[in-house]
């Protein structure tokens, strides 16, 4: 398992998932995105919605440094 610290957890596969109201959902991939944001559409499985984030404000309120390139939004936790 491959836990990322802003996206999903990377499970090797095949994969069932229980949820909260009991139903169970299966992957046979060899490896699984699993979410973990609960943005994706696809929900227990990742759909890289985490991407999608808000705009940043100035460069300095960033960590890295850098101005956002067009069309990206950052994510505040």
């Amino acid at each position: 398992m491959v836990v990322n610290r802003e996206g999903p957890i990377l499970v090797e596969g095949p994969v069932e998932v229980v949820g909260d109201d009991g139903t169970t959902t299966r992957s046979d991939r060899f490896v699984v995105a699993i979410c973990t944001c609960r943005r994706s559409r696809a929900y227990p499985w990742c759909d890289t919605s985490h991407r999608r984030r808000k705009p940043a404000g100035p460069a300095e309120d960033r960590p890295d440094g850098r101005q956002p390139q067009e069309g990206e939004e950052e994510h505040r936790p």
